[in-house]
């Protein structure tokens, strides 16, 4: 039993416990996050980094007043539990419960709807500006990973604070580099001279000092001073970097020695100007499986905690990755691109076959983007294995740089449509709509793993311009045969003729229509049913001699209505005036929260049951 968690309602809460109760606390949440981890899937290792950083951060800072920013927000369970969520915890990435993200709906300690990387340092300085304007005296502190500040928006946030200098707090939690043991005293002993504040007041006075003297002097001994100072940390510190962007420095520090975060955190948090604190963590501490294989357990499925087996089944991602090692032995040209998705792309057997023809950027997708752009350039063909919602991200690069330019790159978008437990800000649920608007892009979508298989092939064979590939997350669809025709450019697949009614699907969709189609047949109603294959270019013969057939279409997608395949045969039947009665299913135009699939699915009316009794009701209606 959890004797010291149970007790801890906020962080108040925190401040009055000993330094050996913080520690059994830390252990305590540790187990929380692994058990519920282990039974609802999640962010584990992350997560099991930052307890200690998190305690220290509640203990020494008046939250909320004080605000603290969670960069990504994947690392923020510990957060939770100790901001009053405790009793809900079990009910993380559930739907209706507790989100896997910071939520300002679940919290006054939440101060921003994280998700995404990079974002935290350029908020917390808008909080900052904003409070001063306002004439509040609050900290803001942002905690960013050492993967998130490779991000560009991470930097022009740093470069702006440092121009400004206002008065934040930039936490970067490392928990890739190691400190040398023959570093570590000396950088610790350092620190701890110059975060006192005896040293930045003798530093500030020393300084206005010798601004008295007289001008040429003054430049003359201050440009000696900073040379000094640079010196000495050049000699001790591990990094200027932060120094030259306008930072005071201070780290590295262990991120799990909660007494040293303290002190660190109660010496800085009076300092003017951008602070930035660099600690040490390692992921997945305290769980031996995780710290042994910190990249699967970052983001994973429900797990036996004895075993660290993680249960999951083969899907879209694992298919891409297995058929994409065959199109690279066959094809040399064929090089991969990610930004920081190996895994949960399933491209781990790929970069340990092709290594030399891997290429992870980290979490920039601007970057890749740009990355491939050169690479097809120069005659390779780069396929940029990026999630739907990350591909946003990289917008601006995808339509001038490698759409206008009409260069033969291959996105094969995973987690399209409804990806779950992860919530608003990972639902790829618009990707149809912002590609499809696009000049001289070709986007297909797989209705399962075969057709996954077959449109990668095709793909890379025909490669001569910006190409698409969307697919969901998790478990395929397993074909009731292989028999479909193979795939011919912008060609769909009359699956089966009907009578008065065709069901059209695209990509996962398709599976539904077919079983809707089923459901109806025991009504006696037989509707076609179609495989779109290609979202751009349609398939006009096809639709054209649908249009003419039957006399109402029901289009299942899973995307938003607005702008989605749905919308585009609407386009086109209008454009050609053929008079055909369409309704859509897919989903509205809102921000979709957190729960699994089935459950969202349903919750929208794209389940089975709930498709067959609209599309019953519909035919009755007198208006088709």
């Amino acid at each position: 039993m959890n004797k010291i968690l149970n007790k801890i309602n906020s962080p108040a809460d925190l401040r009055k416990l000993s330094g050996q109760e913080i520690a059994t606390l830390a252990s305590e949440i540790r187990e929380e996050i692994i058990r519920v981890v282990a039974q609802n899937g999640g962010h584990l290792a992350p997560n099991l980094g930052v307890v200690e950083l998190t305690l220290a951060l509640h203990y020494v800072f008046s939250t909320p007043e004080d605000k603290i920013i969670w960069d990504v927000g994947h690392q923020s369970y510990a957060h939770k539990i100790i901001t009053g969520r405790r009793e809900q915890f079990f009910t993380l990435r559930q739907y209706g419960g507790l989100s896997g993200f910071p939520k300002r709906r679940e919290s006054e300690f939440d101060i921003f709807d994280s998700g995404h990387s990079g974002d935290a340092i350029s908020v917390g300085l808008g909080i900052v500006v904003a409070q001063d304007y306002q004439n509040h005296r609050h900290r803001v502190i942002v905690v960013i990973g050492d993967g998130s500040l490779a991000s560009g928006v991470a930097f022009e946030g740093l470069n702006y604070c440092g121009s400004l200098k206002k008065d934040i707090i930039i936490v970067l939690n490392d928990n890739e580099m190691s400190i040398a043991k023959s570093n570590g005293a000396l950088s610790l002993y350092l620190n701890r001279i110059i975060t006192g504040r005896v040293y930045n007041r003798l530093k500030t006075d020393v300084w206005n000092l010798l601004g008295h003297l007289p001008k040429d002097l003054t430049r003359r001994t201050r440009a000696v001073a900073k040379r000094l100072e640079a010196g000495l940390k050049s000699l001790l510190v591990p990094s200027l970097i932060f120094e030259e962007l306008g930072f005071r420095y201070f780290g590295p520090f262990d991120g799990h020695n909660f007494k040293e975060m303290v002190d660190v955190f109660n010496r800085i948090k009076n300092i003017s100007g951008p602070i930035l604190v660099h600690i040490i963590t390692k992921k997945g501490k305290g769980y031996h499986f995780a710290e042994e294989n910190p990249e699967v357990f970052h983001g994973v499925g429900p797990f036996d905690i004895k075993t660290g087996e993680i249960k999951q089944t083969p899907g879209f991602s694992s298919t891409f990755g297995e058929t994409l090692i065959r199109i690279a032995e066959r094809d040399e040209k064929v090089v991969v691109i990610t930004p920081g998705m190996c895994v949960g792309s399933g491209l781990q057997k790929f970069r340990k076959h092709f290594p030399d023809r891997f290429f992870d950027c980290g979490i920039c997708e601007q970057h890749a983007l740009d990355f491939a752009s050169g690479l097809a350039l120069s005659g390779l063909k780069p396929v940029v294995a990026i999630y739907s919602t990350f591909l946003t991200r990289g917008y601006d690069q995808l339509v001038y740089n490698i759409c206008l330019q009409n260069l033969p790159v291959l996105l094969a978008i995973d987690r399209a449509g409804i990806v779950g437990e992860d919530g608003e800000t990972h639902q790829g649920i618009f990707d149809i709509s912002y590609l499809r608007l696009l000049p001289n892009i070709t986007i297909m979508a797989p209705k399962d793993e075969e057709e996954l298989k077959r449109m990668l092939f095709w793909a890379v064979e025909n490669l001569s311009s910006p190409m698409a590939i969307r697919y969901p997350k998790g478990a395929v669809m397993v074909p009731k045969t292989n028999s479909s025709p193979p795939l011919a450019y912008g060609k769909g697949i009359m699956e089966k003729e009907g009578k008065g009614l065709c069901l059209i699907g695209i990509g996962y969709a398709v599976n539904i229509a077919e079983r809707v189609a089923e459901e109806l047949q025991k009504e006696g109603i037989v509707p076609g049913v179609v495989n779109a294959r290609f979202i751009k270019p349609l398939d006009e013969e096809l639709f054209l001699a649908i249009g003419k057939k039957y006399k109402t279409l029901f289009i299942l997608e899973e995307n938003t209505l607005e702008g989605g395949f749905g919308s585009s045969l609407l386009e086109f039947y209008a454009e050609k005036r053929i008079p055909v009665r369409i309704k859509r299913f897919g989903l509205p135009s809102q921000f979709i929260e957190h729960g699994d699939r089935e459950t969202i699915l349903l919750k929208f009316g794209l389940g089975v049951k709930e498709l067959a009794k609209e599309i019953k009701s519909t035919i009755k209606d007198d208006r088709y």
